[in-house]
């Protein structure tokens, strides 16, 4: 085949190599072979990851079309929605570093000549992608799609209004069961709607590490199969023209994968995420360059949770392809990708071959036009859908989805009511402990605080108490993709660090300017002060302040809060 295979010399220096690989399995015919390591998130632990072993399979015969031996690893992932109102929500962000490790050392400890990543969610797609750097070994990524849409439109995020009344103990017996039964109603795939599962399929299309169309492929249709049986056949053309993730994901990619993001109104997590892989690759991505995309970059997609459709239907109105499509004057369309094709080449491959008229026919069943999913950029809604806000009180930066936040709260200023723990804030709402017009403060939820858990609970229970419309809430903590409302997060620096959220007090005057993007203390104990009159109370402050003990258990929480960076640098583990 011409290929210089990088696990040959290995295999000859140590026989050991080969007898072992015979003993799973392998004949001599296969020693000869390229070695692709195929590594999935496959296990029982979710939707997202249920299916893997299938798509796996499929890419295991495209390297044997091309001439390979494939070798399938698991490292299966766990689920934010399995966390929620426990401790073991502190534990999900840092579940990236183990999953990025874990497939690092299999790819590391065992030489190949290849890689394929099958992932779908949140912290395990990031997690293949910063490890693929590590490698840097020819190598591709094959999201596992999305989930079928509920009844009514409807995805598997329960309904803030019913969860709240549910936990203040009244009969909503019905719809949870009809909940439970519909949520997930697939045999697989991410969430439905643009949260960070969707959103890390859609950035690693974006970065040109998966295949054109890939992202949010629904799991209930054969394309999703054919593309992975595809991926194993590319990962043989990468292998023989030695094109490695650093050659794709450079920073006109990141560039590029942000602007993507500013247009499909992509999950807030993302900017703990691209960071991350960023900067396995060198490359150094800050809040600075998402705020410059999303002033600049149309919003197109209409997706909940701050639109109307879902994933599967973005996927028939032509999925990230048709973004970059609408986007492609804005876009550098001569970066490279797995294909071995430039962005632009892949585009017009797709016109021709008939993906985006296929797509248009599905979504003619629904009687909907793609260009109600994914407007063209002539009828844009407006830029963006992202802010980094600094300030007093976010000196480093603090990131809101401004679309979903009402046009009457994009400046909000209020009264502080402050929160150690998540636990403490919900508790206040459930309890109609929280006054209107204030602004939560919810701290020592950072990195290195607790493990910078989502609030969904808490940010649901807000967003479906009329009351509390005008009741804004920051955190040093991060959110879920399906976040509504004036949520402001990871606030660095973050208040374990000694960060200003370390020394706000109740009733201290909290503004939030989402137009300006600015987050600053304004005036302290209910009385408005001069900057230089806050700056004095915070120094004040700061010299008593000393950071709490964290009592965090002996294992991986504990690293993680020791070594964790700064949530706008990506909250790596920084060792």
């Amino acid at each position: 085949m011409g290929i210089l295979q990088r696990s040959k010399k290995v295999r000859e220096d140590w026989i050991q190599i080969d007898a072992l690989s015979c003993g799973t399995g392998w004949d001599e015919g296969d020693l000869r072979a390229p070695q692709i390591l195929i590594e999935d998130a496959y296990g029982d632990s979710h939707p997202g990851s249920v299916h893997l072993n299938e798509l796996a399979e499929e890419v295991k015969i495209g390297v044997y079309q091309k001439g390979g031996r494939p070798a399938n690893f698991h490292g299966t992932d766990i689920c934010d929605g399995w966390a929620m109102l426990h401790d073991g929500m502190n534990y999900i962000l840092p579940a990236r570093e183990v999953y990025c490790d874990l497939f690092e050392a299999h790819g590391r400890v065992i030489p190949w000549d290849g890689v394929v990543a099958v992932s779908t969610c949140d912290k395990i797609i990031p997690a293949h992608l910063m490890a693929m750097l590590r490698l840097d070994i020819p190598g591709l990524h094959i999201p596992g799609g999305s989930n079928r849409i509920g009844p009514w439109m409807s995805h598997s995020v329960f309904t803030g209004q019913d969860a709240t009344l549910m936990r203040r103990g009244e009969d909503v017996s019905g719809p949870i069961r009809n909940y439970k039964l519909t949520g997930c109603p697939g045999t697989g795939g991410a969430c439905q709607f643009m949260g960070t599962a969707s959103t890390m399929q859609c950035m690693s299309e974006a970065l040109g590490m998966a295949l054109p169309g890939s992202a949010l492929a629904p799991v209930s249709l054969q394309d999703i199969r054919r593309l992975a049986r595809q991926a194993g056949r590319t990962v043989i053309h990468l292998v023989e023209k030695g094109v490695k993730p650093s050659h794709i994901m450079t920073r006109a990619a990141f560039e590029n994968a942000i602007k993507v993001h500013a247009a499909i109104s992509g999950s807030t997590n993302a900017l703990i995420h691209l960071p991350a892989i960023a900067f396995e690759g060198g490359i150094v991505v800050d809040g600075g360059l998402f705020d410059r995309a999303n002033k600049d970059i149309p919003l197109l997609m209409d997706i909940q949770p701050s639109g109307k459709y879902l994933t599967e239907l973005v996927w028939y109105a032509g999925g990230i392809p048709r973004v970059q499509w609408e986007l492609r004057d804005m876009l550098d369309v001569r970066v490279l990708t797995v294909t071995g094709k430039t962005l632009e080449e892949n585009l017009e491959d797709l016109w021709k071959d008939g993906f985006f008229e296929r797509g248009a026919g599905y979504l003619a069943n629904y009687q909907i036009t793609p260009d109600e999913v994914i407007r063209p950029v002539s009828s844009a809604k407006g830029t963006g859908s992202i802010a980094v806000l600094t300030g007093n009180l976010a000196p480093e930066g603090s990131v809101v989805k401004f679309s979903a936040v009402s046009e009457d709260m994009l400046v909000h200023e209020g009264p502080a009511q402050v929160f150690d723990r998540e636990e403490q804030a919900l508790a206040a709402c459930l309890e109609n402990k929280i006054k209107p017009e204030s602004v939560v403060i919810i701290r020592y939820e950072g990195p290195r605080g607790s493990g910078m858990p989502e609030m969904l609970a808490t940010t649901e229970a807000l967003a479906s108490m009329p009351e509390l419309s005008r009741v804004a809430l920051v955190t040093d903590g991060r959110f879920s993709g399906a976040t509504r409302g004036p949520c402001i997060g990871h606030v660095s620096p973050e208040a374990q660090a000694g960060g200003p959220i370390a020394l706000v007090e109740n009733d201290d005057l909290i503004r939030i300017d989402i137009p300006g993007r600015c987050l600053k203390l304004v005036g302290c104990g209910g009385e408005r002060m001069s900057p230089q009159e806050v700056e004095r109370v915070l120094s004040k402050r700061q010299a008593g302040w000393h950071p709490p003990k964290q009592g965090h258990p002996k294992g991986l929480l504990s690293r993680y809060t020791k070594y964790a960076a700064s949530a706008m640098k990506g909250a790596f583990m920084d060792e």
